[in-house]
């Protein structure tokens, strides 16, 4: 292998001549430099995994045992084609609607027309990742656990590049056709989906627990039931969205439309300390949308998304502040549910009906506490309200955020301004909740027969990390059935 430091251009001519196994954007400099990481003639091709290779071989024609999955996530898929590989016929139940029907209830949803609590954009088939963005990218250093989940996404149709980018990314027009094309593989090898069906607490038959972020009903169930869970860190904050060319100014320093077209819209990570506690960036958009996040009535959450071409002229991310929660699970559930609702309150407290309207704030007034009495254009469809979330965000929050986010824009010049807008809340980057679970034998440590696993249960944040957990949970499910 050897690695090439090297322009945009020469880069995109690199990629067509050679196999790439790596690519990242080097934007510390004045100029863009791409670093390539690629095969000589002389050099192995990386094998694949052993799950990879059983997609192109036929399974057993006799299923032997049964598992159920609860949830048809990334963590629940993956799960089920881990099953299959090993004769093991996966019983998918999903509370939410098959991808195709959940795509025409967002659509309502964007319209401000009516929020359908079972499906949505947390709920249904492929999980919360499948219209909020599809980014492939964890901070797990399992890599080459991680290169099978990117090349089993390969294999049912994403492009090559998730084979090698630092930062792969899918596209929220995009995953839905290959989420479509998993549930077609798993239902011709002989599994099993249950669309719009309630899971019920059954004893009698291993259940690999794959619930989302989301499914608080679901939390109160187990706890009704015994289910050993405690509360977790997590992060809570806004969302924040730029015009992108203005983030293209800051991030690649001023970069031609050729340069653009080239390497993409420029994205950042930022990250400092307030206060002991982390403040960041979260799943940051380029060139995409802020959408409603909400999973059950009079819920003000918001979230971001990206299609395939990150072309939008809009870019958004999450900006958070780490929340060190401890002791009851529930508890830590009821101050996110609170936070919420407030968020929801201060953006329709003057409407008859349940709408979608967001509370939102100029950054710069935001961060120096004055009122907002207009805001700029904003991608968010259903409507955006302005609100001095400087106020009424929780101090642990709103002040840390203010301070965090007045360090950025003296890092980077330009961040912070009128011209960008704060939007509430950004209150799902993961569960605060966690299901424990023994170690070694990924079983509750409660109820053996349950096997919690995914972003929901408090083990992955996001899609290759849910993945890699359900693969592992199906592994166990497997070593225990044998």
């Amino acid at each position: 292998m050897r690695q090439i430091v090297t322009t945009p251009e020469e880069a995109m001519l690199i990629e067509k001549e050679f196999r790439v196994v790596k690519k990242s954007i080097d934007a510390r400099q004045r100029r863009l430099r791409v670093i390539l990481t690629i095969l000589e003639p002389h050099d192995e091709i990386p094998p694949v995994s052993d799950l990879t290779k059983s997609l192109s071989h036929p399974f057993s024609d006799s299923l032997r045992d049964s598992v159920v999955i609860v949830g048809s996530g990334p963590a629940g898929l993956f799960a089920a084609l881990t099953l299959l590989s090993k004769g093991i016929k996966p019983i998918i139940i999903e509370r939410g609607k098959p991808v195709s029907d959940r795509k025409k209830d967002i659509a309502v949803l964007n319209r401000n027309e009516g929020l359908d609590t079972d499906s949505n954009y947390c709920f249904g088939e492929g999980g919360a990742g499948t219209f909020s963005d599809g980014k492939l990218f964890s901070r797990s250093k399992k890599k080459g656990d991680m290169q099978q989940v990117m090349e089993i996404f390969h294999a049912f149709g994403a492009s090559g590049k998730v084979l090698y980018e630092t930062h792969a990314h899918i596209g929220s027009d995009k995953l839905p056709t290959i989420i479509s094309k998993m549930r077609e593989f798993i239902l011709a090898h002989g599994g099993e989906f249950h669309f719009d069906t309630t899971w019920a607490m059954d004893d009698t038959v291993p259940t690999i627990l794959a619930i989302g972020h989301s499914a608080h009903d679901t939390y109160r169930l187990l706890a009704r039931n015994g289910v050993a869970m405690e509360a977790k860190g997590c992060a809570m904050g806004v969302r924040v969205e730029h015009p992108q060319h203005l983030i293209n100014d800051i991030f690649y320093h001023h970069p031609t439309e050729d340069i653009i077209r080239l390497v993409g819209n420029a994205s950042y990570s930022l990250i400092t300390q307030v206060q002991g506690q982390g403040v960041y960036s979260f799943c940051m958009c380029p060139g995409g949308h802020i959408v409603p996040a909400s999973s059950g009535l009079q819920q003000g959450v918001v979230n971001g998304m990206s299609a395939s071409h990150r072309n939008s002229p809009y870019a958004n991310s999450g900006m958070v502040v780490a929340l060190p929660m401890q002791g009851d699970a529930l508890e830590a559930l009821a101050y996110q549910e609170a936070l919420e609702h407030e968020a929801w309150v201060q953006a329709n407290a003057h409407t008859s009906h349940n709408t979608e309207y967001r509370p939102a704030q100029r950054l710069q007034d935001f961060v120096q506490g004055k009122e907002s009495s207009t805001l700029p254009s904003c991608s968010y469809l259903p409507g955006i309200v302005p609100s001095r979330l400087d106020k009424w965000l929780p101090e642990e929050i709103g002040s840390r955020l203010r301070q965090g986010l007045q360090y950025f824009g003296v890092q980077y010049k330009g961040y912070v301004t009128n011209d960008a807008v704060v939007v509430g809340v950004e209150s799902r980057t993961s569960s605060p909740i966690r299901i424990l679970r023994d170690k070694e034998s990924y079983q509750s440590i409660s109820h053996p027969w349950l096997y919690p696993c995914g972003e929901g249960a408090g083990y992955a944040g996001g899609i290759t990390s849910s993945a890699l957990d359900g693969i592992h949970a199906a592994e166990a499910v497997i070593r225990n059935l044998h």
